[in-house]
């Protein structure tokens, strides 16, 4: 992977929007639909796999998210998701991933040491890969992971350029072909 977002530039990247930036308002207008199957149809839904801890840099990729208008699921906005954790959380994730049409790890040091995460990851690449799965690589600092070579069999979304514009990523995938993230999402 080439590029890899750090913390601090995801928050500036997030604020950089078209739309004027809150992360509550992002994070309202965020669509959770209590009947999955609905929410699948439409053209963009995403399952979002992140890491709990890593709560800030996940509001500010949502908010990226939402200024290219599609809808993504957030499963601690989900009102049906059991809380604390039980059979029926892991049965209500995999029903998710299954049913939203893209797949994204919100990849940072985090997820990757999360269980819940690489099971996630799991699910996903049994229902979307390649063509539907991508990993969103965001470090806490400009280090990047090491023992995690499994992740290089993934399509990542990578920067185009070091201008702070939420709309200027492509999806990559282990061949090296490229395509707009923005195209990416519409398939």
């Amino acid at each position: 992977m080439s590029t890899i977002l750090t913390k601090s530039e995801l928050s500036q990247i997030a604020r950089s929007g078209s739309r004027p930036f809150s992360k509550e308002l992002a994070l309202a207008k965020v669509e959770i639909t209590r009947n999955m199957q609905q929410r699948s149809s439409k053209s963009s839904s995403i399952f979002l796999s992140h890491s709990h801890k890593d709560k800030e840099a996940f509001e500010n990729f949502a908010a990226i998210l939402e200024q290219l208008d599609v809808n993504v699921y957030i499963d601690w906005l989900d009102e049906d998701m059991p809380y604390p954790p039980t059979g029926r959380t892991a049965t209500r994730l995999k029903q998710a991933i299954k049913l939203n049409k893209k797949f994204i790890l919100v990849a940072t040091n985090n997820a990757i040491e999360s269980k819940w995460c690489n099971w996630e990851l799991g699910l996903g690449d049994a229902a979307k890969y390649i063509d539907n799965i991508a990993i969103m690589p965001i470090a806490d600092n400009t280090n990047v992971w090491s023992g995690n070579e499994y992740l290089q069999i993934y399509p990542y979304i990578e920067k185009n350029s070091k201008m702070w514009e939420y709309d200027n990523y492509s999806v990559v995938f282990p061949d090296g072909t490229k395509i707009d993230l923005k195209a990416w999402l519409k398939n």
